[in-house]
């Protein structure tokens, strides 16, 4: 059972037994099914003679095949799902397979009405930003991830003096 229906079900009091134990192992994705995390990115090994690859919707996942040819690189863009079909030189299909893209299991959200904010929680939670997200949260965040991210880059790339 996942923390975060752990969490409400412990608030609502009717945390159950059996809510409290182990969680179970995760189910495996369905034969021909990819499932990718938002912003995370995945490799995955390719037919042989692969030598284009198609994505249904690129706003959902990027894919980029490695060299070689034996292995892609899938990245979750947006939530939902699309398709990857695997061709070979003569254009003939070898494979093809669906791209789930989820949300990550971290990451908790709070709606207020029509705002929604998210939260990335391991164990402290600190202020992320999803697709759904309230534009003033979503701005607000991004933007202090953002200079956080240039304040990093320019300590990094600092140099002493003597």
């Amino acid at each position: 059972m996942s923390p975060r229906l752990l969490l409400l079900l412990a608030l609502a009091g009717a945390a159950p037994a059996a809510a409290l134990a182990a969680p179970a192992a995760p189910a495996s994705a369905p034969a021909g099914m990819l499932t990718v995390t938002i912003d995370q990115a995945k490799v995955a090994q390719l037919p042989a003679g692969t030598r284009t690859l198609v994505v249904g919707n690129p706003a959902i996942a990027d894919v980029t095949m490695l060299k070689g040819g034996s292995a892609m690189v899938v990245t979750g863009k947006g939530y939902g799902l699309t398709n990857l079909i695997a061709l070979d030189a003569q254009g003939n299909i070898i494979d093809e397979k669906n791209i789930a893209v989820e949300a990550a299991k971290a990451v908790l959200v709070v709606q207020r009405g029509n705002e929604r904010e998210s939260y990335w929680c391991n164990p402290l939670c600190m202020p992320t930003v999803q697709v759904g997200d309230d534009n003033q949260a979503f701005e607000t965040a991004s933007g202090q991830i953002t200079a956080h991210g240039t304040l990093a880059a320019g300590a990094s790339g600092a140099k002493t003096g003597n």
